[in-house]
């Protein structure tokens, strides 16, 4: 079905070193990124599949996977392949901050109380959304714990993206560490959801949704 169809696809989280030995990360374990990437090539598309650290592991002729750390390391593989895609899937749960001075040696264990300064990482998806061609469609994941439409249809709008899969922390059985989702399509007229399903399952109802918005 997406014969001839390149989609890159980011998946896990990414790790922003404190020091040679710690790092700050979050519970993402790049399941659903890693079950998208079965299931588009499943369905005849070359996938990019743009890895943050995982146990998981994929075996599939049409995947080339790329390993990376930190945000931006990311964002680099991303920006590189970016112009190939035909479609882009921002799964990974991208930190948001990282540490602004990273210690070249392990930090000793001293004082009560320690202060971290952090600054901003790039927003992968709003960054490669200002410059998208006409002809890519984008899809970005967030996973909120209040005002989760309102919030989502924001992202929408700000990382210029043509649908957003949302998931709730209220729902039992979805987000980080589970086999299972219940995932929201939020798109710019109408919001989609879905019952609670095999991470498998969920990723091929977001191809099949991606699959009628294109018309593979």
């Amino acid at each position: 079905m997406f014969k001839n169809k390149t989609v890159l696809i980011t998946a896990g989280p990414t790790q922003e070193p404190l020091d040679p030995v710690r790092f700050i990360s979050n519970h993402s374990t790049g399941k659903m990124g890693f079950a998208l990437a079965e299931e588009f090539a499943r369905q005849g598309a070359r996938v990019l599949l743009i890895s943050g650290p995982t146990q998981l592991f994929i075996q599939h002729l049409a995947v080339q996977v790329f390993r990376v750390t930190t945000a931006d390391d990311m964002y680099a593989q991303v920006k590189q392949f970016a112009i190939e895609a035909d479609i882009l899937v921002f799964a990974a749960a991208v930190a948001d901050y990282k540490p602004k001075v990273v210690s070249a040696v392990k930090m000793k264990k001293q004082a009560n109380t320690i202060t971290l300064e952090l600054e901003k990482n790039i927003d992968i998806a709003k960054a490669i959304g200002l410059v998208k061609k006409p002809n890519q469609f984008t899809v970005g994941f967030a996973l909120e714990t209040d005002n989760e439409i309102a919030n989502a249809r924001t992202k929408l709008q700000t990382k210029n993206l043509d649908m957003i899969v949302l998931n709730s922390l209220q729902d039992a059985g979805a987000g980080f560490s589970h086999d299972t989702n219940k995932i929201t399509v939020i798109e710019k007229e109408a919001v989609t959801p879905f019952t609670l399903k095999s991470k498998t399952e969920v990723a091929r109802d977001i191809v099949a949704f991606i699959s009628e918005k294109i018309h593979v």
